[in-house]
């Protein structure tokens, strides 16, 4: 027995040294010590020993079993140290190393001048509207006194959500305009910001979803030349006091008299290239005096109160203000060209 207990002192010895982990150290520790354990194995075979022997080999396996103790708990002391050695390495902060750059966000272009056409507008008193974008035709055209058989009622210009053609993604922001006659009595001053959906073809100009910013001015009193003033102070405000404009005569269902504004085309000034499809303009909006049966149907007496309405293209000022020649990059998300605004 005392060649067995030596020669587990001697096994033990060596693989105690070459643990290379806390779990592989607790394995030998049980394999060892553990109540199951080899040494314990061995002990149990002393009842066939003399009564001289017992002693000598008792004497012997405690000493073994100390000994094992004392190196499991040296090997786990070095274990520890290498794994605080080698956490320490790995964490270590090199305070000369330059620190990584924080890149901040910028506001998109398009919200950029929309906050710059929301300030020049409260500014002039307004206030800011927000309603719906799945309207009711109810508002966005019989309200506004569009015909049943007007080509944007039609399913190849609206996208309708019901078949009955009650419910729709708004074309316009004018509806917002109907909405606040309704709960507001005059004077009225509300600026209508917000997406508008239209079955258009993608090109440089057009989009089947873009942005659109609605005016409405009803007081007692107002004339054509209060809106032709508020649009020209607005186009003045964002591009400069040389800023070129035209107003030509035109029809709406829901304004007369009615009329488009347009801006001398940035890309070519007024010679005529792609981008204004040769004629030197780009319609920028359409306006006009609000209609008297929009009034009526709103509840709004037009013997007393009159008004202006103004529908502006938030993608179109956005081009002009930043030349800008295709619309169709301010939805591609290309980080190299946004980051230039």
């Amino acid at each position: 027995m005392k060649e067995m207990l030596e020669a587990l002192r001697d096994a033990s010895r060596q693989a105690i040294d070459a643990a290379a982990d806390m779990d592989v150290l607790e394995a030998l520790r049980i394999r060892y010590l553990g109540k199951k354990g080899e040494l314990t194995a061995i002990l149990k075979q002393m009842g066939r020993l003399s009564a001289e022997e017992r002693p000598v080999i008792g004497q012997l396996a405690n000493q073994i079993r100390a000994e094992m103790e004392s190196e499991l708990d040296s090997r786990k002391a070095a274990l520890a140290a290498r794994l605080q050695e080698l956490r320490l390495n790995a964490e270590t902060l090199d305070v000369t190393i330059p620190g990584k750059e924080v890149r901040l966000g910028k506001k998109h272009v398009l919200n950029t001048v929309l906050d710059e056409v929301t300030d020049i507008f409260t500014g002039m008193g307004f206030s800011i509207a927000e309603g719906p974008e799945i309207e009711l035709s109810l508002y966005d055209f019989d309200r506004l006194n569009i015909p049943e058989n007007h080509t944007v009622r039609e399913w190849t210009d609206t996208f309708y959500i019901t078949e009955d053609e009650k419910v729709h993604l708004r074309c316009q922001t004018s509806p917002m305009q109907v909405r606040v006659m309704e709960a507001m009595k005059p004077p009225i001053r509300i600026l209508a910001p917000g997406r508008v959906y239209r079955k258009d073809e993608i090109d440089a100009t057009h989009s089947p979803m873009f942005h659109q910013i609605e005016g409405l001015v009803i007081d007692r009193g107002i004339t054509m030349g209060d809106l032709k003033g508020t649009l020209n102070t607005l186009m003045q405000r964002i591009y400069g006091p040389d800023t070129v404009t035209r107003f030509r005569p035109h029809h709406f269902p829901f304004t007369e008299p009615s009329c488009e504004m347009d801006l001398q085309c940035f890309e070519c000034h007024g010679a005529g290239c792609r981008v204004c499809k040769g004629e030197g303009w780009i319609e920028i909006l359409g306006a006009g005096m609000v209609h008297p049966k929009v009034l009526e149907m709103s509840g709004i007496d037009p013997e007393i109160y009159s008004g202006f309405a103004f529908g502006i293209g938030l993608e179109r000022l956005a081009m002009r203000r930043f030349q800008i020649s295709d619309l169709r990059l301010l939805y591609e998300n290309d980080i190299r060209f946004l980051s230039q605004f």
